[in-house]
């Protein structure tokens, strides 16, 4: 996802589709009702988190930076495959 639609979707400029909701709920670890309204299975609120072992918190720390390079790598795909489809169509590299 591009910051500037997560942006949109924040100054409710749009809105975004099901199947990005859906994405979003379990990247969040909660459920979709929790996401759209509040409701159901979520996170806990401020100060009611339970205290995570050393090792956990080093797990969740590894899983973030994967998924950020996970982003990055597909976001590097992308471009490649921008500048290939325009090399193919003959257009400028």
């Amino acid at each position: 996802m591009k910051a500037k639609t997560v942006a949109a979707w924040e100054n409710d400029v749009s809105e975004p589709r099901a199947n990005r909701l859906q994405m979003l709920a379990g990247l969040l670890n909660v459920s979709l009702m929790w996401l759209l309204n509040g409701e159901g299975d979520g996170v806990a609120p401020p100060g009611e988190e339970a205290p995570l072992s050393k090792d956990a918190r080093a797990i969740l720390l590894e899983m973030r930076e994967l998924k950020g390079d996970i982003c990055d790598t597909a976001n590097r795909l992308a471009r490649l495959e921008k500048h290939l489809k325009r090399i193919l169509e003959g257009g400028p590299a």
